[in-house]
C-alpha cells in the first residue's frame, strides 16, 4: 500500500494522492501529471497532528490557532527538518491543509496519515470531475476511490500564513 497512487474526490475535482514518505509514489504522481518536483506539493490531513512531521511545531500551532481548518484553505508553513525535499521542492515552506471534505478526510483517516494532494489534471488542462475520466486518463496506474466531487469550482486558496499573502485565490 505504501507506493500506491490514489485518485479521490476533493472539493473541486478528482485529486491524486499518496504516502508523502514514499518517494516512489510521489515520483509516479509527478510523472503522471508531468509536473516538476521543484514546484512542491500540497499535503492534506484529516487532523492537524497528521501534519506534525512536515511543518515546524510553531507553524503548526499558528495554523491550528488561525481558524482556517478544517476547510478549503491551504497554508504555506515553514517546513520541518524532517520534511522531504521531494515534497517541498525548491521552497523552505510546505503547503498543508486539514480538509473538511468528507471523502478526502475518510481517506486520510483510513490510511492513518497525511497525503500528498494534487489535482488529477495536468497543468493547463480542464479539471477531472468524474472517476470514469480518471480511469480514461490514467488506466490502472491509480487506485480510484469512487465518490462525488464537491461543488467548489476552483481549487483551494493558498495563503502564506507568516506573511498573510494570498498566493492562489
Amino acid at each position: 500500500m505504501r507506493h500506491v497512487v490514489y485518485a479521490y474526490p476533493t472539493e473541486s475535482c478528482y485529486g491524486l494522492g499518496c504516502d508523502p514518505l514514499s518517494r516512489l509514489a510521489v515520483r509516479r504522481i509527478l510523472q503522471l501529471k508531468r509536473r516538476p518536483q521543484s514546484k512542491g506539493l500540497i499535503l492534506i490531513a484529516s487532523q492537524p497532528e497528521q501534519l506534525a512531521r512536515y511543518v515546524t511545531a510553531a507553524g503548526l500551532q499558528m495554523a491550528i490557532a488561525s481558524g482556517y481548518w478544517p476547510g478549503a484553505v491551504t497554508l504555506l508553513l515553514p517546513a520541518s527538518k524532517r520534511c522531504p525535499v521531494w515534497l517541498r521542492g525548491r521552497h523552505q515552506t510546505i503547503a498543508v491543509r486539514v480538509t473538511g471534505f468528507a471523502p478526502a478526510q475518510q481517506l486520510c483517516q483510513r490510511l492513518g496519515q497525511a497525503l500528498v494532494s494534487t489535482s488529477a489534471n495536468r497543468a493547463g488542462q480542464k479539471a477531472i470531475r468524474r472517476a470514469h475520466d480518471v480511469r480514461m486518463r490514467f488506466g490502472h496506474a491509480v487506485r480510484i476511490m469512487p465518490g462525488r466531487v464537491g461543488q467548489a469550482r476552483r481549487p483551494s486558496q493558498i495563503m502564506d500564513l507568516m506573511s498573510a499573502q494570498v498566493v492562489r485565490a
